[in-house]
């Protein structure tokens, strides 16, 4: 792991970026003499590690007393391909129109989370050799379909919050039955690109003995800022 720049942030947390092979990535970590719990930061469906949402969140969970780090994995942010284009834009050309577009997510999101969960499972072992981060891990990401296929693969996951946000290949349904850590669910009701009942029966599919429920009205970027605040405090309870 390579970092190639670092800036301290006015909330005291320590931004880097960093590369790991071709992977890309960013790490903050809070003022603390102690290592920190690391969680795993994912945005949805391969936007950019730069995204303004994912980077506060980061921030403010940073802040809260964690390692938090994030990658343009492969097909992610700038290391979308051509391939990846033509599927975004026959994507958006489908929605427009008004037609089932299930098949187009299937295509697209399958692969990009096959070929994403290696390069996070490298970083996370690169970020657990750094003398400021301790364990345990947590995820937290509106990348859900990336998220359960980490929490069924990794063992070092102890608990995850997710956002039902995002398509979830038939794939990763089905292997949601196999997540059985801590899992915060947060929904929103009204989301327009988000069948509501395929979420809550997602929901219903975890394996988790302990798993929450926290639904919102509003559409699919409308999720209230406490959710924050209720996330980190889950994550406490698990990770520290």
């Amino acid at each position: 792991m390579h970092f190639t720049s670092e800036q301290r942030l006015d909330d005291g947390v320590l931004e880097r970026e960093f590369s790991l092979g071709e992977t890309p990535g960013t790490l903050w970590t809070p003022e603390s003499a102690a290592p920190a719990p690391l969680i795993l930061m994912a945005h949805n469906n391969g936007l950019p590690k730069a995204e303004p949402r994912l980077v506060a969140r980061a921030r403010y969970t940073a802040a809260r007393g964690y390692a938090v780090a994030t990658i343009d994995a492969a097909g992610c942010g700038d290391r979308r391909s051509a391939t990846d284009e033509q599927a975004r834009a026959d994507l958006r050309r489908a929605m427009q129109a008004g037609e089932p577009v299930d098949e187009i997510f299937e295509s697209f999101i399958g692969p990009l989370v096959e070929n994403a969960v290696p390069e996070w499972r490298t970083t996370l072992d690169a970020l657990l050799e750094l003398p400021e981060i301790g364990g345990p891990v947590g995820y937290s990401g509106g990348w859900t379909a990336l998220g359960i296929r980490l929490a069924v693969v990794e063992p070092r996951i102890a608990a995850a919050g997710f956002f039902a946000g995002g398509y979830v290949p038939r794939a990763q349904r089905e292997e949601a039955r196999q997540v059985n850590i801590p899992l915060l669910f947060l929904l929103q009701w009204d989301d327009e690109g988000n069948p509501r009942q395929r979420a809550l029966d997602l929901f219903d599919t975890f394996g988790s003995k302990e798993k929450t429920l926290h639904a919102n009205l509003g559409g699919h970027t409308g999720t209230p800022w406490f959710e924050l605040e209720d996330g980190c405090r889950f994550l406490d309870r698990h990770l520290k």
